[in-house]
């Protein structure tokens, strides 16, 4: 039986919860007491676990739950060409059935038109698809959430005069939307935003 092509009847965006100890050791590895090798191979682990649920409920395009992630958006975002950040970082409220949950994000600025100087998490998309056998996925942000993050005060206006040339710039490519040569070789067959 032939194997059916995205998309599906029945889908799902990409977002799992990580599991309490693998954000801790993301915390113990930013604090220099965990090795980037300990959190990897913690993320291997919970990827694995993440495509064996949803290959359990019978799924057929799978993800890797953003379990590399600290942020679903803000990882990719940080990694696009022509944004700066001053260092300082930025009080976010998510609230929760649970009650709310308080991070921090860092301050971005469009200080050049925006690229892509690599491509982003295509190692991340080669381990999930060696990880199933089922269609791999990938969740990146659509090209409004990177303004929804920066706003118009913080697009410099030598860059971008006004918004409709903002709007206007292809978005970046990225890992499902990169080049045909990157897309082939990590074995991206389509992608859909």
């Amino acid at each position: 039986m032939a194997v059916p092509r995205a998309p599906f009847r029945a889908d799902h965006v990409g977002s799992l919860l990580r599991p309490p100890a693998l954000k801790a050791l993301r915390l113990e590895r930013d604090a220099g007491r965990a090795s980037a090798a300990e959190l990897a191979a913690a993320e291997d682990a919970a990827i694995r676990e993440a495509v064996r649920q949803q290959e359990d409920v019978g799924l057929l395009g799978v993800t890797d739950g953003e379990m590399r992630r600290k942020s679903w958006h803000m990882d990719f975002l940080t990694r696009l060409g022509g944004l700066v950040s001053e260092g300082r970082q930025l009080p976010v409220t998510f609230h929760g059935r649970t009650g709310d949950v308080n991070f921090t994000r860092p301050d971005l600025r469009i200080a050049t038109r925006v690229g892509r100087p690599a491509p982003i998490f295509v190692e991340a998309f080669r381990f999930l698809r060696s990880a199933t056998s089922r269609t791999a996925k990938l969740t990146i942000p659509s090209p409004c959430m990177l303004y929804s993050q920066v706003d118009r005060a913080n697009i410099d206006p030598a860059v971008y005069p006004d918004l409709d040339g903002f709007e206007r710039t292809p978005p970046p490519r990225t890992a499902p939307r990169s080049p045909t040569s990157t897309r082939r070789a990590a074995g991206i067959s389509s992608s859909m935003t």
